[in-house]
């Protein structure tokens, strides 16, 4: 089959070497432009050092992103990590269609964070799809699922890169020896049990400090690296990383800072309290949390979102 990848970043990469390492034939691979004072995209990278042709186009929806895919004349499309919309005339354009991949086991959690959200709802299960990208957003059937346990501490990185990414990696191979062979099915999604969430952005991630020591603490892993649950101090915004959940509260005030510990601080939430051990100042690089308590100050008895 000829082979055509869209896609970007390290997951988009590893699918790309993966594909080429089982004999498969890339033709082309699709990738965002070039930024800036910034390295090239590690697929485009690794398609140019396997002299497979690259295309870099600001929007996919564009006629000339759209000729160029429509020349290679692929049999499979293969969507790799991709936030562009990708029109109807690419997805349909190859013989044995498009497949894509999605963080999430579909039809829950549709949408752009999918990762981030099944840990900041506390749930225990999460997975990946690989389907058949259709007209709407995360709609089209399915072609295979795989499932993972979402551990009490998990973060949205542990989820990501220990399990998800590589999953997701052998899973877009295992799909495109299912199309080569004729044996991968399209299972149309039950659209009853759907659910969509869009970005998790710095504003969906605002702690609230009045909410049960769970909800703070998930929403604390499910942001961790990316976008950072935050809260102020004084008036000025910073973010929490590698939390730690303590149950037990002593009466303290949701907020409180109630210890300065020897790697960080504790804060008192309703029914427990959360330990930090980094943060990230707005407008700031990530910095361990002893280190910042040290330059702000910070106290027992200060208090965080008021």
């Amino acid at each position: 089959m000829h082979i055509v990848i869209i896609g970007q970043a390290a997951f988009g990469q590893q699918v790309l070497e993966s594909l080429l390492k089982n004999g498969e034939k890339v033709v082309g691979v699709f990738c965002p432009p070039d930024r800036e004072s910034r390295p090239a995209d590690p697929i485009k990278t690794a398609a140019t050092g396997k002299d497979v042709p690259v295309f870099q186009f600001k929007r996919m929806r564009d006629q000339k992103a759209i000729d160029a895919f429509l020349n290679l004349k692929p049999d499979l499309c293969v969507m790799a990590f991709v936030t562009d919309i990708v029109p109807m005339e690419m997805l349909e354009a190859p013989v044995k269609g498009t497949i894509q991949y999605h963080p999430s086991l579909l039809p829950k959690h549709r949408g752009p964070s999918s990762i981030n959200w099944p840990i900041i709802q506390g749930e225990t299960e999460t997975g990946l799809t690989i389907f058949w990208p259709d007209d709407g957003l995360d709609t089209g059937p399915v072609l295979l699922q795989k499932e993972t346990v979402i551990g009490s501490d998990d973060t949205l990185g542990s989820v990501y890169f220990d399990r998800l990414f590589p999953m997701g990696v052998e899973a877009m191979v295992e799909a495109v020896g299912m199309v080569r062979k004729g044996t991968a099915p399209r299972i149309e999604q039950d659209h009853t049990q759907a659910t969509y969430e869009g970005w998790c952005k710095k504003d969906e991630a605002i702690i609230d400090w009045g909410k049960p020591v769970g909800d703070v603490y998930n929403l604390i892993r499910g942001c961790d690296p990316s976008p950072g649950a935050n809260t102020t101090l004084n008036g000025n915004k910073v973010s929490f990383f590698s939390a730690e959940r303590v149950n037990g509260n002593k009466g303290a005030p949701a907020g409180q800072v109630v210890e300065i510990t020897g790697d960080g601080f504790r804060v008192a939430a309703d029914g427990g309290s959360i330990i930090v051990r980094q943060v990230q100042p707005d407008g700031g690089k990530k910095v361990a949390a002893g280190e910042w308590v040290e330059s702000v100050g910070l106290q027992a008895g200060a208090r965080f979102g008021v």
